[in-house]
């Protein structure tokens, strides 16, 4: 069942188009009854699958978004992963999170499986957004205490401690793509509430040497400007229940002097060992202003030309 007539007739695209490509991708027939949408069949996995390109499809619409794009994406990812529990629902979120691309749905797929993941990713990919909707799910339902963010303190000639301001207002430019994600997320107040009950935690980097961190999700942002010795410091903070995601882009390297990134070093250290996801979203995995997928596929080409 859909809400009215005209999300109806939006998700039937027109001429029934998307209806007709919703048909070839399950190979039997849709059927229109007033507003509700359905198929005969007693195939549980069939009927599943139906329900969430529907609800899929649906939400799109709902939030202002056409339906063809969203509907082409999502049959691309059912194809090749096979998978619809790759949607993040978090505990009184805003919406549900749905990946927009194959590489986004393996990425959430990771999430869920491995207690360590890498995500490396161009601009806009959703490496940070989708880490956090993860973080913010685990917290919610009560799977995780606690969430906390991380990310490091690049200096430009200013030192942090010589910064105006208590800690949390120095860290609040570092920090302030997490805090962006948790608003698109999470109505204002619940995420101030968890900020101020502690379940949401923010330390730079450098702040976490001694640390052991049990029963949490643990993010590191912007990885590419850590160190060797942070990155490894930062890794060994693992406690008992806890789950880290590090993100970050091997090509926007801020380390001053040629200091090596860490998480090139840790990705190519790591890629071996099984207990550990290893993912790379690119530009056309993105859900920015379709212009920077342009952008960001230009510096890399430039980049490979380069190499």
């Amino acid at each position: 069942m859909v809400p009215d007539a005209e999300t109806l007739s939006c998700i039937c695209g027109a001429n029934d188009s998307n209806v007709r490509l919703i048909e070839e991708h399950l190979g039997i027939p849709v059927f229109a009854r007033g507003n509700e949408l359905s198929i005969e069949t007693g195939d549980a996995a069939l009927r599943q699958e139906f329900q969430f390109i529907i609800d899929r499809v649906s939400d799109e619409v709902a939030g202002g978004g056409g339906s063809q794009d969203v509907l082409a994406s999502v049959l691309n990812i059912g194809r090749r992963c096979g998978s619809k529990s790759v949607s993040i629902a978090i505990p009184g979120g805003l919406r549900t999170v749905h990946p927009r691309s194959f590489n986004q749905a393996e990425y959430i797929a990771a999430l869920r499986t491995y207690d360590v993941v890498f995500c490396c990713g161009a601009a806009g990919s959703g490496k940070t957004f989708l880490a956090v909707a993860e973080a913010l799910r685990l917290v919610l339902s009560h799977q995780r205490s606690r969430l906390v963010v991380s990310r490091p303190v690049v200096e430009a000639g200013e030192s942090l401690g010589f910064l105006p301001g208590d800690l949390e207002q120095k860290l609040g430019p570092y920090l302030r793509p997490l805090y962006d994600a948790m608003d698109a997320l999470l109505p204002r107040e619940a995420a101030r509430r968890l900020v101020e009950s502690g379940a949401v935690e923010a330390a730079p980097l450098a702040y976490m040497r001694g640390r052991t961190l049990s029963d949490s999700v643990v993010i590191l942002d912007e990885a590419q400007n850590a160190t060797r010795g942070q990155m490894k410091m930062f890794l060994t903070r693992m406690g008992e229940g806890s789950k880290v995601f590090v993100t970050g882009d091997p090509s926007q390297v801020d380390l001053p002097g040629g200091i090596p990134s860490g998480l090139v070093h840790a990705v190519k250290l790591l890629s071996d060992v099984p207990e550990i996801g290893m993912v790379r979203l690119g530009a056309d995995d993105g859900a920015r202003n379709p212009l920077v997928k342009k952008i960001v596929k230009a510096y890399e080409h430039e980049q490979d030309e380069a190499e």
